[in-house]
């Protein structure tokens, strides 16, 4: 599945060829940027109309929490946006609870994070600690399956746990720090159902050892189970409001004393290096590019400032051996091992059993009836739709 075109890249964006299915106009503009001109900019903040959708939904999430110790439910991270939604949340006067889904791989800079935040704006906190022994059999499995979406174990759990804590207390409302104004280009290619529980299955059988017992599991029948039976919602507050996250960060850092920690997602010390190094070097996945190219069309950044970034490596060549080592040790290995398992030669989820039509069909039909607008992070969104 992965490129063999001549090299392009868009004329308006920085999105390219790297993305096998990418088309281009007769101008040279990418199918990406086309659909954020049409279709995503009106999910993204609309001034006025924006504010006034935003305060009938938070006043509707204080009138539906009233009678619960807490209003909303809030995934933490330690990572920018969902620090800032935390830091938006108390600035409107909503009562969350901050949830953390612990994998093993945190940060220290994280860690600190999270306690900084939740101990400043004053925000109860509970953490769901995974069996490492399992956990870490699992994410083993999906590396050696190589394909690119290594963190689907990762993102089942946080699915798993915000649904489980807002269930048990009562909560209605989950809200994320997902946002269009950074994150509203994904190809397809790039990511995959996080909730397709028959493509974990199929990989976890085919290349795990130990058997799952407590790893939490998170599926379409799931979602309809919370969304439907529970009446869950999950909410994107940065969508409502004029979000950048140069901004959120320096804000986050003079008020409640948030630390910088590098690039996006690198809370985490796996996904840090599943991000900067593995899927740009193996897969050609550089996810810079989705994040740049996103804030370009919101006029965050320009293209030329974007292309200045992209030359640099998305890694730091002079630590990578230490964090390859740091999670060859985590994980049991020694650097050849883990070296060994790296080296794999890529495949796709397509090479799995999966239920990707399924899934497209539930999605499509979800958004084409229920969705809220702002809610694609939620439906299986991909900017190729």
């Amino acid at each position: 599945m992965w490129s063999q075109r001549v090299y392009q890249q868009c004329t308006y964006c920085v999105m390219d060829t790297t993305d096998p299915e990418i088309v281009f106009d007769e101008k040279g503009q990418c199918h990406h940027c086309r659909s954020y001109q049409q279709k995503v900019h009106k999910l993204t903040y609309q001034g006025k109309a924006s504010d006034h959708d935003f305060k009938l939904l938070t006043e509707q999430v204080k009138i539906d929490g009233k009678t619960a110790s807490y209003d909303c439910v809030i995934g933490v991270s330690g990572g920018v946006d969902s620090s800032y939604t935390c830091y938006l949340a108390k600035r409107l006067g909503l009562r969350p609870l901050a949830v953390h889904m612990d994998n093993g791989w945190n940060s220290r800079e994280a860690v600190k994070n999270i306690k900084t935040i939740c101990n400043s704006l004053e925000i109860d906190y509970v953490s769901h600690v995974l069996n490492w022994e399992e956990f870490k059999d699992l994410q083993l499995a999906f590396l050696k399956a190589s394909i690119v979406e290594m963190e689907i174990p990762t993102d089942v759990a946080i699915q798993y746990a915000l649904h489980k804590v807002a269930a048990e207390n009562g909560v209605k409302y989950i809200l994320s720090g997902g946002n269009m104004a950074g994150e509203a280009i994904l190809p397809r290619t790039w990511f995959y159902y996080p909730k397709d529980s028959k493509l974990l299955k199929s990989i976890h059988r085919k290349y795990g050892t130990k058997k799952i017992s407590t790893y939490p599991t998170f599926d379409y029948l799931d979602e309809i189970y919370y969304k439907f039976i529970k009446g869950i919602r999950i909410l994107y507050p940065l969508n409502y409001v004029p979000y950048s996250k140069p901004d959120a960060m320096k804000t986050l850092e003079e008020k409640l004393g948030w630390v910088k920690y590098g690039g996006v997602h690198h809370e985490s010390m796996f996904t840090r290096i599943v991000l900067s190094y593995l899927q740009p070097t193996k897969f050609q996945v550089d996810y810079r590019k989705c994040t740049l190219s996103a804030q370009i069309c919101n006029g965050i950044i320009s293209r030329k400032e974007a292309l200045a970034q992209l030359e640099n490596l998305s890694y730091d060549p002079d630590k990578i051996q230490e964090e390859k080592a740091y999670v060859a040790k985590k994980f049991g290995l020694s650097l050849a091992e883990f070296e060994k398992i790296l080296s794999l030669p890529p495949k796709s989820y397509r090479d799995y059993p999966n239920n990707e039509k399924l899934l497209d069909f539930l999605y499509s039909t979800y958004r084409r009836f229920w969705g809220d607008e702002r809610s694609y992070h939620n439906a299986g969104y991909d900017s190729s739709s």
